[in-house]
C-alpha cells in the first residue's frame, strides 16, 4: 500500500485563525513562517531533518502529559519507521517542550536560539522548526514548542499525524504506511490558535455496544458492585484519541456510570494527559448524576406532599433530587464535587443549572426565580470552596431541550458564563446566538448529536452524520459568534469517527473548510487510514454512504409516518417508501456495497482490520438492512396477494438477518484477533415490537430490563400454503392491489415522454405451484411489452413503452390484456403525449412537476448550492447565513426561478422540501414565500404550518426530523396551461430548499417525492 507524497502546505489568505506569519529571527529557521495544514512540514523525500534515528528528549520537568506524549512520538516514529528513537541528546535531536515550562526550550529562548514571538502567550498554539546549532554538542534540532502543554502536545501529535499514524490508530487498529526517510522540511511552521477554547465529546448511550466491550477487555470498574464501570486505563485510550484530535474536553459516560467512583484515578489520569473535564448537561457541580443515584432512594410522597415512604441519601436528606425539597442535601452534594476539583486540582469546566433526573424537565417545576437561585447558589458554592470569584472558574450552563425556555423568558446566566446552546438531537441548531445582544464574556457554546437516545427513535448502530449538513450547522454557529465550547455527543465513539474527526477538525480552524473543501477532505481521510492508492475510491464510497444515510436512519426503516388531517400516524411495521422507491433506494446501497467490496480486495492484508472497522462493516451492513427489508416487505405485500413467491421471501428476509449477525460476528470475533468483542452487539431492526419488549419499542432500542435484546425480523414475515394448481395475477406499478382480485380496473401510472423514472410494469404473477404460459397484448401498435410471452414459474416483471414517434398527440387511453392459466386482466394505459411547440423548462408528466433546487433557471440576490445535503441531492440556501430577513415581491428581492411547463391549469399546490431546521434566529420562526410569475407571493411560516416543537419535541417535529426533511405547502391558482415562472423568496436565511413540487391533481404519495421531471429539449 503507498503512502501519499504531497500535502497542501500553505493555507488560502481566507484561513481566519490561522497563526500570521511569525517573526523568522536569524539562523533560527530557513523560511518564513507558515500557518499549515496537520503533519504538512513533513516530507518522505528530503528535508532539512531526518526523523529516522533521531531521538526524542523532553525535560522531566514539564507538564505530565508533555512528558508522555514524547513517548507517544518515539512510538510513532518506530510505528512507521521501524527504528525506536533514543531519549538522549545526540548530535541530531527532536527537541518537545513548553515554553516557560521546559528547560530545554527556556535555554533556546534565552540563547536566541529559537523565536517564539506569536506563539508564547497564546492559547494551546504549537510551532515546529528546525533548529542549527541550538546547544553544544548538537547539530541540528528538530523543535516542538508548545505556547501551553496543550498546545505541545497537539504539537507532537501532529508530526506523529504527518509521518503517517492515524489518530484512530488503536481505535481501529490502523496501521500506517512503512517509510525509511522521513524529513522535516525547513522553515518555522504552526497550526494557528484554535477558533473554538474548548472541543470535546460526549461518550454517551454507551450501552450495549461499548458497555459490553470495555469492561472486559480493560477490566472492570472499581466501584464495589458497579462492574461496568469504565475505568482509567479505558479513559487513557480516549484521552489519547482526542488530543490526537486536537480535542481537550471530555463529558464521561453516564448510562450507570460515575467517572470518579468507576476508578478513583480516573481524574487523575485525566490531569496527567491534560484533558479538561466536564460533566454533561444533567449533571451539575462536576459530578455526575449517577453519583446521587446510587447512594440515594427518594422518598415517596402522596398527592398532598406529604412524606409517606422515607428516603435517604448521604448527606440526610429525603433521597429526592429536587431543590424545593431537599435543598441542602443537593446543596452538600455540589459543594463536594466543587471540593474534589480543588483538591485533586484537575482542570475543569463546571456545568450551572439543574434538570430532572434521568434526562427530564426539573421535579420542582420550570419557573425563573427558582433557576435563578440555584444558579446563584451554585455560585456561592463555587466562591465558598474555591476562594476565587466565580468569574475566574470556567462555567457553562447548557440549553438542552426544556432549558432553553429559560432562556426565552428572559432568565440570563452571569456574563461570564458560557451559554451552551444545542441542537434537537438531530443535528439541526435551536438557536444562535443573538447579535442584537451585547457580547458574553463567557460566549457561547454548542451540544451536538452524532448518536441520540429518545424520540422519535434511537438512532446509535452506525454513523449517519452528513458532512454537509454538519458543515452547514457548525458555518452557521461560527457565523454567529459562538466559540467558546463545543462538544458532540458520540455514542460509543468507535463508529463516528469520520464526523468526530471532522467537528474537531473544523472547530480549530473554520476559516480552513469551505463547504467545496469536503472531498478534499474525505481524500485526506481516506489517505491517512488506507494509503493514497484507493484515497479517492474510499473517499467516493464514503461521500455517498453519508448522502444515502441522510435519507432515513436504518433504525427507522420500519415506521412510516403520515397525516391524518394535522394528526401524526405511525405505523411500525411498514416501509416509509412508496410502490418502486424501496427497490430504488435498496439498489443503490447494493451498488455502494459492491463499490466497496471491490476497494477492500485491492487494500493489503495489514489494511483489512482497519478497513472493516472503518468504512467495510458500516456500509455492507446498512445495505444488508435495506436488502433484509426489501425482502420483508415484498413478502408482506406478497402474502396479502397470494403470491407463489411469498415464502421464497420469507426466506430471504430471514437470510438477511443471518448475515446481519454474520457481519457482527466477524466485527466482533475475528478483526484484530478479537479485540473488540462484544462491541457490535446494538440492536436496530427490531425496533417497534410493543408486543416483545413493552410500550417504549416505538423509540426505544429493543430491551428487556435495561439489557439489550438480540435483533429479529420485525414484523415478522410471513408463510403461506400455496396451492398446487396454477392461478394467474396480475399487479401494476404505483398500484398494491392485484387483479383480477381487486375492485376497479387495473391502470398503469400515466405515460408521457417527459416522464422521468424507470419505465412503468405490469407483473404477472403465480398464486400455486404449477407453472403456466402467459401473453401480453396491447391495443395499439405504439404501445410495446418487452416480455409479452413466455411462462411463469413465481413471476415475470414487463415494462411497458411507448413509440413517441407513432404515438397520437394529446390524451390516448389504450389497453394492454394480459392472459394465463385459462384467465385474462385488462390494463388500461392512460398516454399523455402533449405537443412540444412552446414548452420549456421542466415539464408536467402524471399530474405534477417535480425540480431539485438546484436547478433553477435564474436567481437574484446571493445563494449558495450546498452539495449532497438533500435527501436526493443538492439544498440552496440565501446567503451569508447571517443576511438579514427579507420582504418577498419587490424586483430586488432575492429568489431563485424555475422554468415549468403546466398542462393542467386550475388550482394547484407546491410542496417545498425543506431541510428540517429550527427557528434558530431571534427574528421568530423560519419563513420562505412562493409565487407563479407576477402574483404576490405566499410566505409560509415552515413551523407555525407543520406544528413542530423542537422545545416539546412533539410529534409533528419527531416527523420532520426521522423523516429528514420539513414539507410545506402552498396554494395556487394557475390560469392557463403553459410556460410559467415558479419563484422561491428568501425571507429569512438558513432556509435550505431541497425540491419543488408542483401538483396539479396527479401527484401519487411517495418518500423522497417524484423523480425531477424531463425538461423539454432535453
Amino acid at each position: 500500500m503507498s503512502g501519499y507524497v504531497s500535502r497542501r502546505a500553505v493555507l488560502g489568505a481566507g484561513a481566519g485563525v490561522g497563526l500570521a506569519a511569525l517573526p523568522m529571527l536569524s539562523g533560527t529557521a530557513s523560511a518564513a513562517a507558515r500557518s499549515t495544514d496537520p503533519g504538512a512540514y513533513i516530507s518522505f523525500t528530503g528535508g532539512a531533518f531526518s526523523l529516522v534515528g533521531a531521538p526524542v528528549v523532553v525535560s522531566p520537568e514539564d507538564h505530565p502529559g508533555v512528558v508522555r506524549v514524547a513517548g507517544d512520538l518515539r512510538d510513532d516514529i518506530e510505528r512507521v519507521t521501524g527504528v525506536r528513537p533514543g531519549d538522549t541528546v545526540a548530535r541530531e535531536v527532536v527537541l518537545v517542550g513548553t515554553i516557560g515550562r521546559s528547560p530545554l526550550i527556556d535555554g533556546l529562548i534565552a540563547a536566541k536560539k529559537l523565536d517564539v514571538s506569536g506563539v508564547r502567550g497564546r492559547w494551546e498554539t504549537s510551532l515546529q522548526t528546525v533548529v542549527e546549532r541550538p546547544m553544544p554538542g548538537v547539530e541540528r534540532a528538530f523543535v516542538v514548542a508548545g505556547s501551553d502543554p496543550r498546545g505541545t502536545i497537539f504539537g507532537a501529535y501532529d508530526v506523529s499525524y504527518g509521518i503517517g499514524v492515524s489518530p484512530w490508530y488503536w481505535w481501529d487498529d490502523v496501521a500506517p504506511v512503512r517509510r525509511d526517510a522521513v524529513y522535516v522540511r525547513a522553515g518555522r511552521f504552526s497550526q494557528g490558535t484554535p477558533a473554538v477554547k474548548y472541543r470535546g465529546v460526549f461518550v454517551n448511550d454507551e450501552n450495549p455496544a461499548l458497555g459490553t466491550w470495555a469492561p472486559a477487555f480493560f477490566g472492570p470498574g472499581k466501584a464495589p458492585g458497579f462492574a461496568g464501570g469504565f475505568n482509567a486505563d479505558f479513559y487513557g485510550r480516549v484521552f489519547e484519541v482526542l488530543l490526537r484530535l486536537k480535542a481537550n474536553y471530555l463529558w464521561p459516560a453516564v448510562w450507570g456510570r460515575a467517572f470518579a467512583e468507576d476508578d478513583p484515578e480516573n481524574h487523575a489520569r485525566a490531569k496527567e494527559y491534560g484533558i479538561v473535564m466536564g460533566t454533561s448537561h444533567e449533571a451539575p457541580m462536576m459530578r455526575g448524576i449517577e453519583e446521587w443515584n446510587r447512594h440515594a432512594v427518594p422518598a415517596v410522597r402522596d398527592s398532598s406532599g406529604a412524606i409517606v415512604t422515607p428516603g435517604h441519601d448521604p448527606y440526610g436528606g429525603t433521597g429526592e433530587w429536587s431543590f424545593r425539597r431537599n435543598a441542602d442535601a443537593i446543596k452538600a452534594y455540589w459543594r463536594d464535587g466543587i471540593r474534589r476539583m480543588v483538591d485533586q486540582d484537575f482542570e475543569g469546566v463546571v456545568t450551572l443549572g439543574m434538570r430532572g433526573n434521568g434526562d427530564t424537565s426539573l421535579p420542582d417545576g420550570d419557573g425563573v426565580e427558582l433557576m435563578r437561585e440555584i444558579i446563584d447558589t451554585q455560585r456561592g458554592i463555587l466562591k465558598e470552596v474555591t476562594g476565587r470569584d466565580p468569574a475566574e472558574i470556567p462555567q457553562v450552563w447548557t440549553l438542552y431541550k426544556e432549558v432553553q425556555r429559560y432562556w426565552d423568558r428572559g432568565l440570563r446566566a452571569p456574563d461570564d458564563v458560557t451559554v451552551v446552546l444545542t441542537d434537537d438531537n438531530w443535528g439541526n441548531i435551536r438557536k444562535h446566538p443573538d447579535p442584537a445582544e451585547p457580547p458574553r464574556a463567557g460566549g457561547h457554546g454548542l451540544y451536538y448529536h452524532f448518536d441520540y437516545v429518545g424520540v422519535g427513535r434511537n438512532y446509535k448502530w452506525v454513523d449517519t452524520t452528513s458532512l454537509p449538513n454538519l458543515w452547514d450547522q457548525l458555518h452557521q454557529a461560527h457565523a454567529y459568534g459562538n466559540h467558546g465550547l463545543w462538544v458532540v455527543n458520540v455514542g460509543d465513539l468507535k463508529g463516528n469517527e469520520l464526523p468526530t474527526q471532522f467537528f474537531m477538525d473544523y472547530a480549530w480552524n473554520p476559516g480552513r473548510w469551505d463547504l467545496k473543501d469536503i472531498p478534499s477532505w474525505e481524500q485526506q481521510y481516506a489517505r491517512q487510514n488506507f494509503g493514497a492508492a484507493q484515497a479517492k475510491a474510499i473517499a467516493d464510497v464514503l461521500a455517498t454512504y453519508g448522502q444515502l444515510q441522510s435519507r432515513r436512519k436504518p433504525e427507522l426503516l420500519n415506521r412510516r409516518i403520515t397525516l391524518a388531517g394535522s394528526e401524526v400516524v405511525y405505523d411500525d411495521q411498514a416501509t416509509p417508501f412508496y410502490g418502486r422507491e424501496l427497490e430504488r433506494v435498496t439498489d443503490d446501497w447494493r451498488r455502494l456495497a459492491k463499490a466497496a467490496e471491490r476497494i477492500g480486495k485491492r487494500l493489503p492484508a495489514a489494511a483489512q482490520d482497519a478497513w472493516y472497522e472503518l468504512v467495510g462493516y458500516e456500509v455492507q451492513a446498512t445495505a444488508n438492512v435495506y436488502v433484509l427489508r426489501e425482502a420483508e416487505f415484498t413478502n408482506l405485500r406478497y402474502a396479502a396477494q397470494g403470491r407463489a413467491a411469498t415464502n421464497d421471501l420469507a426466506a430471504a428476509a430471514e437470510a438477511g438477518l443471518e448475515r446481519d449477525l454474520a457481519f457482527a460476528d466477524r466485527f466482533n470475533s475475528q478483526v484484530a484477533g478479537g479485540k473488540w468483542r462484544g462491541f457490535q452487539t446494538q440492536p436496530h431492526i427490531d425496533y417497534g415490537d410493543v408486543e416483545r419488549y413493552g410500550p417504549n419499542a416505538p423509540w426505544q432500542q429493543p430491551e428487556r430490563n435495561n439489557v439489550a435484546l438480540p435483533d429479529v425480523l420485525f414484523p415478522a414475515v410471513k408463510r403461506i400454503d400455496v396451492p398446487s394448481g396454477a392461478e394467474l395475477g396480475v399487479a401494476v406499478d404505483g398500484s398494491e392491489g392485484w387483479w383480477p382480485h381487486a375492485q376497479g380496473a387495473a391502470a398503469l401510472p400515466v405515460l408521457s415522454p417527459y416522464r422521468t423514472g424507470p419505465a412503468p410494469y405490469i407483473e404477472v404473477f403465480n398464486r400455486g405451484g404449477t407453472p403456466f404460459d402467459y401473453r401480453i397484448t396491447t391495443s395499439v401498435p405504439w404501445l410495446a411489452v418487452d416480455r409479452a410471452r413466455g411462462r411463469v414459474d413465481r413471476e415475470v416483471r414487463a415494462t411497458v413503452s411507448v413509440d413517441w414517434s407513432r404515438a397520437p398527440s394529446g390524451r390516448t387511453e389504450a389497453e394492454v390484456t394480459v392472459t394465463g392459466a385459462g384467465r385474462s386482466v385488462t390494463v388500461t394505459a392512460v398516454v399523455d403525449n402533449p405537443s412540444a411547440r412552446g414548452l420549456r423548462g421542466f415539464v408536467e408528466a402524471g399530474g405534477h412537476v417535480a425540480v431539485d433546487a438546484e436547478h433553477y433557471a435564474s436567481s437574484v440576490g446571493e445563494w449558495r448550492r450546498l452539495d449532497r445535503i438533500g435527501r436526493t441531492g443538492a439544498g440552496v440556501t440565501p446567503w451569508p447565513v447571517t443576511a438579514p430577513r427579507r420582504t418577498p415581491g419587490a424586483a430586488a428581492s432575492p429568489r431563485l426561478e424555475y422554468e415549468v411547463s403546466v398542462l393542467t391549469p386550475g388550482a394547484a399546490t407546491v410542496w417545498a422540501y425543506l431541510s428540517p431546521r429550527n427557528p434558530a434566529l431571534p427574528t421568530g420562526g423560519l419563513r420562505y414565500a412562493v409565487s407563479f410569475d407576477d402574483a404576490a407571493p405566499q410566505t409560509v411560516d415552515i413551523h407555525a404550518a407543520t406544528g413542530a416543537d423542537d422545545g416539546l419535541m412533539n410529534t409533528k417535529w419527531a416527523r420532520n426530523t426521522s423523516d429528514n426533511v420539513n414539507v410545506t405547502s402552498t396554494r395556487h391558482e394557475i390560469g392557463r396551461a403553459g410556460v410559467h415562472r415558479l419563484k422561491f423568496w428568501m425571507v429569512d436565511p438558513t432556509v435550505v430548499l431541497q425540491r419543488l413540487v408542483i401538483d396539479t391533481g396527479g401527484l401519487t404519495p411517495t418518500y423522497l417525492g417524484p423523480p425531477e421531471s424531463g425538461r423539454a429539449g432535453h
